[in-house]
C-alpha cells in the first residue's frame, strides 16, 4: 500500500509541477505577445481619386451656393410680379366699382 501511495504522490507532484511549468510558459507567450514591439504597421497613402477629389468638395459647395442664391433671386422677382399683378387688379377693381356706382347712368338699372 505504502508503494501505490508513494506511486500516487510522485504523479501527482509531477503533474503539478507540469501544470506550473505550463503555466509559466502560457504567461511567458502571453507577454511576449503584450511587449511585442514588432507590432505591424502600414503607412497610409493617399490614393489617386482621393488626390483629384480634393477640390470637389468647395467645387460642390460653390454649387450649392449658386443654386440658393438663384433660388432666393427667383422668389424675390415672382414676389414683385405677384405685387404688381395685385395693384393692377386693385386697381382695376376699384375703378370698376367707381364707373360703375358714379358714371353708370340711372337708366340702365333695373
Amino acid at each position: 500500500m505504502t508503494s501505490q501511495d508513494d506511486r500516487y504522490k510522485e504523479l501527482e507532484q509531477r503533474e503539478r509541477t507540469l501544470r506550473e511549468r505550463e503555466m509559466q510558459v502560457r504567461l511567458r507567450e502571453m507577454e511576449a505577445d503584450i511587449n511585442a514591439s514588432d507590432a505591424p504597421f502600414h503607412k497610409t497613402v493617399k490614393h489617386k481619386h482621393q488626390l483629384e477629389n480634393t477640390s470637389k468638395p468647395s467645387m460642390k459647395k460653390l454649387i450649392l451656393a449658386g443654386k440658393l442664391f438663384a433660388l432666393g433671386v427667383a422668389v424675390l422677382v415672382a414676389v414683385r410680379i405677384a405685387s404688381v399683378v395685385a395693384g393692377i387688379v386693385i386697381v382695376a377693381t376699384l375703378t370698376w366699382i367707381s364707373y360703375k356706382l358714379f358714371f353708370e347712368s340711372p337708366k340702365n338699372k333695373l
